[in-house]
Formats: structure tokens, sequence, C-alpha cells
């Protein structure tokens, strides 16, 4: 996940000291813990990397099961959990998970459709005591709708949002652009104003196997470059007023050098400086300080590797499967640099996205480091040689995006 936010708010402290704010980087013992409680959903979204339905599925981890790897992942030393699924709030013992993560002094994250959040709901999330929930939205009205293939999914999720608001609770939305909700980012960013939401979550679609990939020209990239100036604005917006608004995006590091060179054409002497902040966040952290539990128990680099599974919980702890890099993938994702290939092993900003998300290349090639297929910087950008710029060439392998 990158922090814009935090970034805009370093650059406008800097503007009026003279000083840029140097934080130190500071890395947990333990990965950031996404965990898919629960496969069912009452909702089939179209974007659904879970494929989820409306049906129990049998072999989820039992409450017990679920304590038990609580344990084993607190001693590890994971700072954080994110309760997603499915629709985690469907999990009967939801709150007595929630409850017993707390207890254990975790940071606490719900990921829901927020369709579920009625008026006793939002009391009971409200008690729990989250520290965030993250409610997903497609766009407005119809097209959220469609996304989520449910008549008045829209109005039941923002209604969800203003109960939980009325508590106290921190909500932050969340949103996957597509080529089909591309143009419901500003009215989303409104909508965010409009309900006092201080989070926005933007979700890159994780392209790939769209055909011509000569960077600069494809109208997919060109949208990703749009969207993010959108952000970028409105977070540098929100941080000269003094805004606590928080504005992140995932599933795409190239984000980062982007900013830097916003950072170059709008206010060129702090470059240097956020650039060495760059480099010390590390760029993508999957399969280092980010991973993921599904609903069996079995463990993945993070939420998009659902079809590579490391070890499951049931039959070796987190704490033995997470640092074991006997398998191939672990240990590539661990190395540093890692070893890409491609436009990414020539990238002079390979230190700042740490080869952005692999999972893209691997799908797309079958080798996951091979230049990464996403990345919507230029050649010239990114400061390849001309030796070592690829050739127009068209992808035909099918990719089907996927959202967190």
């Amino acid at each position: 996940m990158f922090r814009i936010s935090e970034t805009m708010r370093d650059l406008t402290e800097a503007e009026r000291s003279g000083v840029y704010p140097h934080r130190v980087s500071r890395k947990p013992r333990g990965p950031v813990v996404i965990w898919n409680l629960i496969r069912r959903c009452n909702l089939t979204c179209k974007h659904c990397y879970a494929l989820s339905a409306d049906t129990d599925y049998a072999g989820e981890l039992s409450t017990q099961e679920v304590f038990d790897v609580m344990a084993d992942l607190r001693a590890f030393g994971v700072p954080a959990l994110i309760l997603s699924g499915g629709e985690p709030l469907l999990r009967k013992d939801i709150f007595e998970v929630a409850a017993r993560a707390k207890e254990l002094k975790f940071y606490v994250g719900l990921s829901s459709n927020g369709t579920l959040i009625d008026a006793p709901m939002a009391e009971r999330v409200a008690a729990a005591g989250f520290d965030y929930v993250g409610v997903s939205l497609d766009g407005i009205g119809a097209v959220h709708d469609r996304f989520r293939r449910l008549i008045g999914a829209f109005d039941k999720s923002l209604a969800g949002v203003h109960l939980l608001r009325g508590h106290g609770v921190k909500v932050g939305l969340r949103y996957t652009m597509t080529d089909l909700n591309a143009d419901e980012l500003p009215k989303l960013l409104d909508l965010m104003r409009g309900e006092n939401v201080n989070k926005f979550y933007f979700s890159h679609l994780n392209y790939a196997g769209r055909g011509n990939l000569n960077r600069g020209r494809d109208a997919h990239f060109e949208a990703t470059r749009q969207a993010l100036d959108l952000l970028f604005d409105a977070a540098w917006q929100s941080a000269q007023a003094g805004r606590d608004d928080e504005f992140v995006t995932g599933n795409n590091d190239a984000d980062g050098v982007y900013l830097l060179q916003w950072v170059q054409r709008h206010l060129p002497k702090w470059a240097d400086d956020v650039r060495r902040t760059l480099i010390g966040w590390g760029g993508n952290s999957s399969g280092v300080n980010v991973a993921n539990i599904d609903n069996l128990g079995n463990v993945h680099p993070d939420t998009m590797w659902w079809h590579h599974t490391l070890g499951n919980v049931r039959e070796r702890p987190f704490s033995a499967i997470w640092p074991d890099t006997s398998d191939p993938l672990m240990a590539g994702l661990k190395q540093h640099p890692r070893p890409v290939e491609g436009r990414c092993a020539g990238c002079q900003h390979l230190a700042i996205c740490n080869g952005n998300t692999r999972v893209r290349a691997q799908q797309v090639t079958g080798n996951p480091w091979a230049e990464d297929p996403g990345c919507y910087l230029t050649d010239d950008e990114i400061g390849l040689h001309p030796e070592q710029r690829s050739e127009e060439r068209v992808v035909t392998t099918p990719f089907k995006y996927v959202a967190h």
C-alpha cells in the first residue's frame, strides 16, 4: 500500500519549515496479514478474486483454530490483521474473532461490502472496536450495482457508511479502477468529501493481456496516470488545508515513482528527499511485509497469489511457513533486489518499486520475474538505455483483473 498523503504532508511541512521531515523507516518483525476468514458472500461481484458465492464452503477454520493461529501470529510479530472474505460479517464468530484480536493488541481492520451494515450491525461493529472499516464502492448508484450484481447495493453500502460514521467508526472507501468505471473516480472523491470520510483506497486494475503494451500510448495506462494525477492533487489540497485525509493506492508500486515525478515538476527542491524516503519504504512487499491466509488456512504471498500456496496453518505454524525460503517464489520475493528481468531489470527506480506486483508477470508469461506488464511508466521515465527497451508486441495470454 502506497501512502500518498503521508508524502504530501511531509512536503507541506517542508515548505513551511524549510526542513524535510525525514522519517525513520521501521520494519515490523512480522507482516501485515490479510485474512480471508470466510469465502461466503452475499454478493457475486464481477471483480472478486475469491470467486465467492452465497453458499457455505467446507473446510474453513474453526473459531479455536483461528484463535490458535492468532496467538502464533502475535508471537511472530505480526502487527495488524485485516479481516476479509467473502463478506466477513457473514461469519458467525466474527465478533468473537475481533474481540480476541483486540485482546492480543493487533491493529484490526475490517474489509466489507457494506450491504449488511444496518443499524444493529453498525452498533456491533462499533462496539467491537475495529481500528478501521473499509467499504468497497465501484462507482455511484447504478454503476456500483452493476459491478456488484445487486440492484440497491450502492444505497445499502452508503447507508452502512452513514451508520458507522454516526458511531464514530473510522471508515474508508475502497475503489478498484477498471475500464468500465474509470469515470467514476471524481464522483467518488466528491462523495468522500460530502460524507466526511477521511480515507480513500485506490486499487489499480491489475492490467495485462490487453494487447499493445507500447507504454505511453496505451489508453489504460493513460487512464491510470490521469487517475493518479487526480489523487495527487486531492492529497496535496488536503495537506495544504491541514486535513487528516488519507489517500492510498495498492497493486501498482510504480505509483511511488510517478509521485516522485510529480514532486520533480512542482516542488523540485525536495525531490532528493522524497526519493530517499521512497527508497526507505522499499516498494512492493508481497512475501515480505504483506501476507495472506485464506479461509482454508492456506498461506499466500498476498491475496493475489491464491494459485500459489506456501503451506497451511493446520499443518505448520505461520511462523514456520513465512520465513521458509525453500519455495523459489518466496526466496525471490525476499531477495533484495529481486531477480527481475526485462525492462524492470534496467529500471533506474527499481529501489523504489522493488519490481512491482510480480503476479502480473507470472500470470501473463509464466515467469514471476519477467518485466511487469502493468507498469504504466515509459521507457524514458525509467531511464532505459536503447538496447534495454522493449519492442512493441502483442500479449495474447488472457488475464482477469482482481480486486482486494
